[in-house]
């Protein structure tokens, strides 16, 4: 399911109550999606490390604390 789409609103167990998000709220947590996913392309297109994988650990971590901030 896309996480932009009203679907998500649907039937959801962990969340008891989602809201409908403006269209600009759907653009703000692509736009936070997109830059994170850039970020982990590049950590993975350098090599791996244990320092690479916190790098891409953190960076979901960040996403996932802005899209919150985003669609509470």
């Amino acid at each position: 399911m896309n996480s932009a789409s009203d679907d998500r609103t649907a039937n959801n167990v962990v969340r008891h109550a989602y809201r409908v998000l403006t269209d600009a709220e759907k653009a703000q947590m692509l736009e936070l999606k997109d830059l994170g996913a850039a970020f982990i392309a590049k950590c993975q297109e350098i090599g791996g490390s244990r320092e690479l994988s916190l790098a891409i650990t953190n960076a979901e971590q960040a996403v996932m604390w802005a899209v919150k901030h985003v669609t509470k």
